[in-house]
C-alpha cells in the first residue's frame, strides 16, 4: 500500500490504522524496506516514519486475515477519511 497523505503516516492516521488492526484477532505486520513492525502497536507504526509516497507491505495471518487486510486497504484508499 502507498502512503498518499500529504504529511505521511502521522499521529492521527497511525492511530486509525492501529485501532482498525486491533479489531481483528489475527496477527498483522507492516513492512517498510527491511523493517517489519506490529500493526497493533502505535509506537511501532510511528517508528516507520512513513512519508508521502512510501510503500508499505501489510501481511496478516490467522482468523480474519483477509478481512483485516481489506479494512486496512480501505483506510489507505480513502486517505484515512472518517467513514
Amino acid at each position: 500500500m502507498t502512503v498518499n497523505l500529504e504529511n505521511g503516516l502521522h499521529m492521527s492516521p497511525s492511530a486509525q490504522l492501529v485501532q482498525t488492526a486491533q479489531a481483528f484477532g489475527c496477527d498483522i505486520t507492516i513492512r517498510k524496506g527491511d523493517r517489519t513492525v506490529d500493526s497493533k502497536s502505535m509506537l511501532d507504526v510511528l517508528t516507520l516514519a512513513a512519508e508521502k509516497g512510501t510503500t508499505l507491505v501489510l501481511e496478516a495471518n490467522g482468523d480474519g486475515a483477509q478481512e483485516a487486510i481489506d479494512a486496512l486497504d480501505q483506510l489507505f484508499r480513502t486517505n484515512f477519511a472518517a467513514s
